[in-house]
């Protein structure tokens, strides 16, 4: 079926379908709803050639992926990127990864604009006064933040759980439950999200008259084995932490293990509270103990990345509004009372 047919068969000029499809904010909601069943239920595609000359748009979300051998592809983006997926292809949008050297990802951002490969580019794992976040900011194309980037004098659009709010209710709890060494296993700490986690725990702490010692602090890539081997130099010390707070689910399998191979248990030994995305495949009910956490959808932060995108391309959305989400704080087994 072809624009001409659709149109006809719904009753409404090819403009209005047209622009319908398109996400033109002057079409109401009941025609748009109208036009997209149809166009779904009739397997409707609109050409993609015809559509960026009609309305001078691609129909594509862009990320500029760094590659290099320092740069890992861990589970917390692919499961962000599902959430994005889902949502784009629910929509009749495509994501464009760019691949680019770490290092030069500026030349990357210049080059797909000025080609106008895309309608729209987000940024991930931002860090203080991040230099993509001041670039993209000139260069005249949608754009949204998946995180904060700290120390700019302007505002940009972003989207960003409470990091520093999580952790200091996790360390709150634990300061409740009589812990006075806590420890700190959190991502890479030149990345904001990090910096908020250690200080929100540092903020709970100072507000009961204690402090984190550097040595309870690891900042590590965030994978099973970082999360052993932190675990292992912590309690293997004199004056080990008796709680740890840690910044994956996937860091806190380590952990267990660790805990485990000396000889100790949780929560009798250590508690133990970790940051959970909510993959599909790693639930904290199901550890040995089960994991009290701090609780946010990674996929769902995808879905609202591409959600917010579609509407910045179609000027639903203007302006740099921030978007930061509540965690929500699970207790379950894996925290308990200070050991004597």
């Amino acid at each position: 079926m072809n624009l001409k047919q659709l149109a006809h068969m719904l009753a409404l000029s090819q403009t209005t379908v047209s622009r319908a499809l398109n996400g033109y904010p002057e079409v109401n909601e009941e025609t748009r709803g109208r036009v997209m069943d149809a166009a779904k239920r009739h397997g409707y595609r609109p050409n993609p050639s015809a559509r960026r000359l009609a309305t001078g748009k691609s129909g594509m979300i862009g990320y500029v992926l760094p590659t290099g051998a320092a740069v890992d592809i861990d589970p917390h983006f692919v499961e962000f990127l599902s959430g994005l997926g889902d949502y784009a292809r629910s929509h009749e949008l495509d994501l464009v990864l760019s691949p680019t050297d770490a290092d030069d990802q500026e030349t990357t951002y210049r080059r797909i604009v000025a080609n106008r490969q895309v309608d729209a580019v987000y940024i991930s794992s931002p860090r203080p006064q991040d230099s993509r976040v001041a670039l993209v900011n000139t260069l005249g194309i949608p754009f949204i933040v998946h995180g904060r980037s700290e120390g700019f004098d302007f505002d940009y659009p972003y989207l960003d759980i409470d990091n520093e709010g999580a952790f200091h209710e996790a360390a709150r709890l634990l300061v409740q439950l009589g812990h006075r060494r806590l420890a700190l296993i959190n991502g890479d700490d030149r990345e904001t999200f990090a910096i908020h986690r250690e200080r929100g725990l540092r903020r709970a702490l100072a507000a009961s008259g204690l402090a984190l010692e550097d040595r309870h602090v690891c900042s590590l890539v965030m994978t099973e084995e970082n999360g052993y081997r932190a675990a292992r130099r912590l309690l293997e010390q004199d004056g080990a932490p008796t709680a740890i707070a840690c910044s994956s689910l996937i860091m806190a399998l380590g952990v267990v293990r660790a805990v485990r191979d000396l000889g100790l248990s949780i929560p009798g030994d250590v508690s133990l509270i970790a940051h959970d995305d909510v993959f599909p495949w790693l639930k904290p009910e199901n550890f040995s103990v089960p994991l009290s956490t701090t609780r946010s959808s990674i996929r769902l932060a995808g879905a609202r990345i591409a959600e917010r995108l579609a509407a910045r391309i179609s000027g639903l959305e203007e302006g740099a509004r921030g978007e930061v989400w509540p965690v929500d704080l699970v207790v379950r087994g894996s925290v308990a009372g200070a050991p004597a």
